[in-house]
């Protein structure tokens, strides 16, 4: 803990560990966002780079949590189902995400935020993509190069997926289950590049490691409430927080 404490004041903590439980509620109801809101709400008070290690751990097993729900065969056929867009989307992950250390602090704000936002915006203005001719071998493997892309830079490739999804129309219960395996797979492979670009080591580690306990809390209690609620009006609240935290990182980016 004084480790911890060497890199974040008790109050920033516990702001995190709040963040982090409402990362997890959100995650366990709408099944996807946690990354977004991790590090668009840890990006306001802390440096890029402790907040991308704090989503780390969280991420990991929360997507792993929702990628076994239905149990492992399951998994496995999403995983060849989706095999183009999760090995091309490794590829870019892996290439990016040795530019963490290498890009200034406001051109990575920048690149976080303006996915989101852009995102939020195209959600809340009644975007649904729709292809009518059914999944496209080309458009899956671009998607995932920019989810990859993306998500080594910043820890958030939920923006592209879900609109893939979307578009080709997969069914409800099994999207969800997709989600998990995909973003899964990329926190894991997200987590071996991190630890090898420096960004998740010896000090930033343990923060990552607690965030878990709040983390994993609120996306207990989000899959609790998932059938009591209104989903779909809870989910354009949580596009409204998330495009508010977008034009935030967006200010940070500009302004500084």
């Amino acid at each position: 803990m004084d480790s911890i404490l060497t890199l974040i004041s008790p109050s920033l903590l516990a702001i995190s560990f709040a963040i982090a439980a409402v990362a997890g509620l959100v995650k366990g109801m709408v099944g996807f966002a946690m990354p977004m809101i991790l590090i668009s709400g840890l990006s306001s008070f802390l440096s890029p780079e402790l907040a991308l290690a704090g989503l780390i751990l969280p991420a990991l097993v929360s997507n792993a949590i929702q990628a076994l729900q239905q149990g492992w065969r399951a998994a496995l056929a999403s995983m060849r189902r989706f095999g183009l867009f999760l090995g091309v989307g490794l590829a870019f992950l892996l290439l990016s995400s040795q530019l963490v250390r290498v890009l200034p602090a406001n051109v990575l704000l920048g690149m976080i935020g303006a996915p989101v936002t852009l995102f939020c915006v195209m959600q809340l203005a009644g975007w649904k993509p729709h292809l009518q001719h059914g999944p496209s071998r080309w458009l899956e493997g671009v998607t995932g190069a920019i989810a990859g892309f993306i998500g080594g830079l910043s820890g958030v490739w939920g923006p592209p997926v879900v609109a893939y999804l979307t578009a080709i129309d997969t069914e409800k219960r099994e999207q969800v289950r997709v989600q998990g395996v995909i973003y899964g797979l990329g926190a894991l492979a997200l987590t071996g590049a991190h630890v090898a670009s420096g960004v998740l080591n010896a000090q930033t580690a343990p923060f990552s490691a607690l965030l878990l306990i709040p983390g994993l809390a609120g996306m207990w209690l989000g899959m609790k409430v998932h059938d009591r609620i209104d989903q779909a009006a809870f989910r354009k609240i949580t596009l409204w927080v998330l495009l508010l935290a977008g034009l935030n990182l967006m200010r940070r980016a500009l302004m500084g």
